[in-house]
């Protein structure tokens, strides 16, 4: 993680979600943030953006919450030319007693917060490490899927009263165990089918 600092005095803050990106901009340290508002979160209207809040072409200093939507619109914004940080929510300062979050007020702290350097920013993945981290999420996603399949099957044949005497399950003697287990009824074959 790294203190923020940034040199431009155009600061903004974004609340960005799956189908929309709220927009906040502070304009120096001593100004309130300005709602500029609502934009779909598009390729096209992230292109426009920077466009839209500085036609001089100067670089913004953009900033958002890390969550579900990852990383897609720092690696745009950046690949514009501009500054964007990705902030870790959790070291966000919070107002005591302010309890009622909208879209537009998250969007314009983040801006305040952003212009007087009191953000930390996230490590942000490049597009390979990305991908690692997909693979790695995936494997872990699976292997826990597997496991909960074990476990229902177990306790499918256990509720059958077929228990297997080898000495490991789920090794090849196992599965043969269990291709020769038959049952009282075809729903039962069934029911082992779908586990398996």
């Amino acid at each position: 993680r790294q203190v923020m600092k940034q040199f431009n005095d155009i600061y903004v803050g974004l609340d960005v979600h799956k189908d929309t990106i709220a927009v906040a901009v502070a304009r120096g340290l001593r100004t309130k943030p300005v709602y500029f508002g609502e934009i779909p979160n598009t390729p096209a209207a992230i292109a426009k953006l920077p466009k839209q809040l500085c036609p001089d072409g100067e670089v913004l200093n953009f900033c958002y919450e890390a969550g579900p939507c990852g990383y897609e619109v720092y690696h745009q914004l950046t690949k514009l030319g501009q500054s964007c940080s990705v902030v870790a929510p959790s070291l966000i300062p919070r107002m005591p007693g302010v309890r009622v979050k909208t879209d537009r007020r998250d969007a314009m702290s983040l801006a305040k917060l952003h212009a007087d350097g009191s953000l930390t920013a996230v490590w942000v993945p490049d597009k390979e490490q990305e991908g690692i981290r997909d693979l790695s999420r995936a494997r872990e996603d699976f292997k826990q899927t597997q496991t909960k399949a074990r476990q229902r099957l177990g306790a499918f044949l256990l509720r059958n009263g077929k228990i297997f005497t080898g000495k490991s399950k789920w090794t090849v003697a196992h599965w043969r165990w269990m291709e020769t287990l038959t049952f009282e009824t075809p729903m039962q074959h069934i029911v082992m089918q779908e586990y398996v």
